[in-house]
């Protein structure tokens, strides 16, 4: 049965739909109204409301790989935390990615978009044979051995100043960006989604030898924008 909780401005009423224990801390499942939120380990992470820069994520890196050459390799991306789906979705309505693999080390979000309430959110992406969904962390995939990625769009935290956990810092310094240019093809793209925009993330960007590094802002109702980093690996 769902917990009744009030909003923290005394306005809707906030459902506790589901609420797991795991390896990471916690993760709380939410319903706001008509939205879904996800929460993890207190710490709100996204919602439902407004998908506009998890689709960007997705559409940012596609541009700037531009059209494939004719008879060349169809394109892959890898997506860096499922979420509430947004991204994948998106990527998978995209007939140019031959290949999409989308990390989520939350089994609790995976089979909330299987069988939970969030399936209506990733529109069967879930389904499509080039999606490839695996329960991993996300540092862990990069590290391993395996193809390289046309484009790697990541979300798994609030932006490169603000991770969900510690460990996750890991991606946004030399030796995660390190892995991150060795998982991508050469001219291969970095999508980072970000609660706002990150002048050091983008100077690190830099350091680690990226090219074409650029920001993307995205208005919102409140606050700083969200942003987009982008990057690109040298040919």
């Amino acid at each position: 049965m769902a917990t009744v909780l009030p909003d923290r401005d005394g306005s809707d009423a906030v459902d506790t739909l589901d609420r797991r224990q795991g390896p990471y801390g916690e993760v709380v499942l939410r319903r706001r109204g008509e939205h879904f939120e996800i929460i993890a380990n207190g710490c709100f992470l996204m919602d439902t409301a407004d998908g506009r820069s998890e689709r960007l994520l997705v559409q940012a890196a596609l541009d700037a790989l531009g059209e494939p050459a004719p008879g060349a390799e169809p394109l892959s991306v890898l997506i860096g935390g499922l979420g509430v789906g947004f991204s994948l979705a998106y990527a998978a309505a995209e007939p140019r990615w031959g290949r999409i693999a989308v990390v989520e080390r939350e089994g609790a979000i995976i089979e909330w978009h299987r069988t939970g309430p969030l399936a209506a959110h990733s529109a069967g992406a879930l389904e499509d044979p080039r999606v490839a969904v695996l329960h991993t962390d996300l540092l862990a995939h990069l590290a391993g051995d395996g193809e390289g990625y046309h484009a790697l769009c990541l979300d798994i935290d609030n932006g490169p100043d603000w991770t969900v956990t510690d460990s996750n810092g890991g991606l946004y310094d030399p030796r995660g960006l390190a892995m991150v240019w060795r998982r991508l093809r050469p001219g291969g793209v970095l999508a980072v989604w970000s609660a706002q925009p990150s002048a050091g993330f983008e100077q690190a960007l830099r350091t680690a030898g990226f090219s074409d590094v650029f920001t993307y802002e995205i208005p919102v109702a409140r606050g700083v924008p969200d942003v987009v980093h982008l990057a690109r690996r040298a040919v």
